[in-house]
């Protein structure tokens, strides 16, 4: 199980303004997929100008029934250890701290196609927020689909799962409009960013053919070239493993840089930074499809 309570100082004021002094506090109550996209955050918000404070609420896997249940524990008995899933703190603990001008909720991917999942759960988080946060804005990011070479995709409906990459961007595109626009609430598109990459001919991963996956041969990998997700890798043992799921440094890069445009209604394009894994013509790509899908 992973859990992480993060602060980090750097970033934000007026979009638009030359001195940016304010401190803007972002809070995310999430999993490994809102680590992801937030990995390279701190990076580009220093770039930017824009001085920054996280908050994290994060558990591996946590869906937006596991978040809302934890919270509702704390809520009834603020002893219960089962509402202080956070690093022995609860949610509203957390949320007291100060004040946070954004808080970020999501779904966990396997639950993001069968919009019934995310209800009565995601307005339940959203009604909690506002209580301890009324000034807050609330903003969902849009997860992104699994590799194209995954071998199992998002639940679509009970024990129905989506039959490929493409059906499971589609299921949980519609879910996460469904219900952002039920709570009245924005979206971070990285989804949309992650298919548009996905589905360009000259930037979309294409699974390798050639390579010999009955046989690997340590250290030698499959060619993964734009592979936006973590896709083959040697583990300790020199035992080949597979990640359909979790973004790649490229990956977090694109949901650092879709998240920044979000936040601070700056486009990223003029940002220099990159991780050094990635090339800069990809970069550069990946820059343009966080633009594009935030306009």
């Amino acid at each position: 199980m992973l859990f992480s309570i993060f602060l980090s100082g750097r970033g934000f004021a007026e979009a638009g303004s030359n001195i940016k002094t304010d401190t803007l506090r972002l809070f995310l109550i999430g999993n490994s997929f809102s680590q992801n996209a937030t990995r390279y955050l701190p990076q580009l918000a220093t770039e930017g100008g824009h001085p920054l404070k996280i908050g994290r609420a994060e558990l591996g896997g946590c869906s937006l029934q596991r978040h809302w249940e934890i919270a509702e524990a704390a809520e009834k008995n603020p002893d219960d250890p089962k509402g202080k899933a956070y690093g022995g703190k609860s949610l509203r603990q957390l949320l007291s701290v100060g004040t946070w001008d954004v808080v970020t909720i999501q779904q966990n991917s396997m639950n993001t196609g069968d919009v019934t999942t995310f209800r009565p759960y995601a307005k339940k988080l959203v009604e909690l927020i506002k209580s301890i946060q009324p000034n807050a804005r609330i903003v969902m990011q849009q997860t992104w689909a699994y590799r194209i070479d995954a071998k199992k995709f998002t639940q679509i409906a009970d024990n129905q799962f989506a039959q490929s990459a493409k059906e499971m961007w589609q299921k949980s595109r519609a879910s996460y409009h469904t219900i952002a626009d039920e709570l009245g609430i924005s979206l971070f598109p990285v989804g949309d960013a992650f298919w548009k990459i996905n589905t360009n001919p000259k930037t979309a991963y294409k699974p390798d053919t050639k390579f010999n996956f009955s046989e690997p041969v340590y250290p030698v990998l499959p060619n993964q070239t734009h592979s936006l997700h973590a896709g083959y890798y040697y583990d300790k043992s020199k035992k080949m493993g597979f990640d359909s799921n979790h973004a790649n440094e490229a990956g977090c890069y694109l949901g650092g840089l879709v998240w920044y445009a979000v936040i601070f209604q700056e486009s990223p394009v003029k940002l220099n930074f990159q991780p050094d894994s990635v090339s800069e013509a990809f970069a550069n790509q990946l820059k343009k499809a966080a633009r594009q899908v935030t306009k």
